[in-house]
C-alpha cells in the first residue's frame, strides 16, 4: 500500500507539539524526547498507532506509547472528531473569553456556542454551588425554579408561545417538537432547508441534510428547500423580492409532496442557518414561509438553540428579525440556555400543547424540569 504523502508533515507537527506530548502524557517531562526528535527521522506512515515505528533509533516514552495506542484504538472512536485534529490542543481552563491549555497559553474562544455570557462566569458558578448544596433530584415535584424560569422565558416570547418543556440537551428539543408537530398536526412529513442540521438522534439526522447526505440518504417523507442565501443562492441581492422568491420555492416543494400523496407537518429551520453558514434570511421569508405551511397543514417550528439567546444583536430571538409579528409554532432551545450544563427547551402553544397531551403518553426525561434551573 502506497505511504500516505502528507504523513511525513503529519509526523513531524506531532513530534514538534509538546502540549500533545507533554506533562500528561509522559510523567511530567515537557514532551522534551519528542521535541528533540528531529522532523527528518519520521519515515512516513498509514496510522498514527505506528508512530514509535515511524522513527529510526528511537522509541517513545512508554507512558505516552500505552496512551496512543489505547485512545486510538479503545477509548476513543475515530467519530468523535476533535477541533483541530492535526494538531489538538487540550484545554483545561476557561474565563469569560479566554481558555487555557495545560501550557498556560492563552486563546480567544472564537468558536463558542455554548458558554454565552462567558466560561466560569462568577453568577453562574455561583448559582450552581448554591443549588448543588440544597437540592439536584429529578422532575417529579414542584420547584420554584421550574416556575421562575418558565416565567422568565414567556417574557422574552411572543404571548402565544406560552407552554414550556424542560429537556437536557437541543437534540432532544428538536426530537419533541417533531413530535409535538406530528402529533397536533396528524402528519408526517417534515420541510427542511438545504444543508440543514436539526441534531444527532435518529429522527433528527433524517431531517438534517448535513448528515443525512453522508449516510442512509434522504427518507420519502423528508422535502428539502433551497437556503434562503442571497449571496450565493438561487436568488440575490439584486433580486426584486428574494423572501418571496424563496417562500415561493418552499410552496413548490410542498406542492410536489402533496401530489406524491404525502401530508405536511412541520417545517424546520434554524432562524438563522447556522451550520450553512450563518445565512440571514431576507426579511420577510419565514411569514411566507409560514403561510405556505399553515395552509398545508404543517406548522412552523424555529429552531433557536445555536443563535438565540441575543445572540443576533438587536433582538433576543433570531426568529424575531423577521418582524415582531412573525410567531412561530414551535421554537426549540438549547446550548447556551445553560452557559454549560446540560439544559435545553421548547416553548410551543396551548393548542399544540393540549393536542400532545391528549394522548394520554407522559413526557418525561429524567433531569429536565428539575431543581437545577437556578
Amino acid at each position: 500500500m502506497a505511504a500516505d504523502p502528507d504523513s511525513h508533515g503529519k509526523a513531524a507537527t506531532l513530534a514538534r507539539r509538546r502540549r500533545l506530548l507533554s506533562p500528561h502524557l509522559c510523567g511530567g517531562t515537557g514532551g522534551r524526547e519528542a521535541t528533540r526528535c528531529p522532523s527528518s527521522s519520521f519515515r512516513p506512515f498509514q496510522k498514527l498507532e505506528g508512530v514509535g515505528e515511524a522513527c529510526d533509533g528511537w522509541t517513545l516514552p512508554s507512558g505516552l506509547q500505552t496512551w496512543l495506542s489505547t485512545f486510538f484504538a479503545c477509548l476513543h472512536s475515530s467519530s468523535c472528531r476533535l477541533f483541530f485534529p492535526e494538531d489538538p490542543i487540550k484545554i483545561v481552563r476557561g474565563q469569560g473569553q479566554y481558555m487555557y491549555d495545560e501550557q498556560g497559553a492563552e486563546y480567544i474562544d472564537c468558536i463558542n456556542n455554548v458558554a454565552h455570557v462567558g466560561h466560569c462566569h462568577p453568577l453562574v458558578v455561583q448559582a450552581a454551588h448554591e443549588q448543588n448544596q440544597v437540592l439536584n433530584t429529578n422532575s417529579r415535584y414542584l420547584h420554584d425554579n421550574i416556575v421562575d424560569f418558565a416565567q422568565r422565558l414567556s417574557e422574552t416570547l411572543p404571548e402565544k408561545l406560552c407552554v414550556f418543556y424542560f429537556l437536557n440537551s437541543g437534540s432532544e428539543a428538536n426530537d419533541l417538537a417533531l413530535r409535538l408537530a406530528r402529533q397536533y398536526t396528524g402528519h408526517w412529513d417534515v420541510v427542511v432547508l438545504d444543508h440543514a442540521y436539526h441534531g444527532h438522534l435518529s429522527s433528527l439526522i433524517d431531517i438534517s441534510p448535513y448528515k443525512f447526505r453522508d449516510l442512509d440518504g434522504q427518507k420519502e417523507w423528508v422535502h428539502v428547500a433551497p437556503l434562503p442565501d442571497t449571496y450565493r443562492g438561487l436568488y440575490r441581492e439584486d433580486h426584486p423580492n428574494p423572501a418571496e422568491a424563496y417562500a415561493s420555492e418552499v410552496k413548490r416543494v410542498v406542492s410536489s409532496a402533496q401530489e406524491q400523496g404525502r401530508q405536511i407537518a412541520a417545517f424546520f429551520a434554524e432562524s438563522l442557518p447556522s451550520v450553512g453558514g450563518q445565512i440571514i434570511p431576507p426579511a420577510g421569508y419565514f411569514p411566507a414561509v409560514a403561510e405556505h405551511i399553515r395552509k398545508a397543514g404543517g406548522v412552523f417550528v424555529a429552531d433557536e438553540i445555536q443563535v438565540g439567546f441575543g445572540r443576533v444583536g438587536k433582538h433576543f430571538w433570531a426568529f424575531q428579525l423577521q418582524g415582531e409579528d412573525f410567531v412561530p409554532d414551535i421554537v426549540t432551545m438549547g446550548k447556551s440556555i445553560g452557559n454549560g450544563h446540560p439544559v435545553a427547551c421548547v416553548a410551543t402553544t396551548q393548542a399544540v400543547a393540549r393536542a400532545f397531551e391528549a394522548t394520554g403518553v407522559e413526557y418525561f426525561n429524567t433531569v429536565s424540569e428539575g431543581s437545577r434551573e437556578h
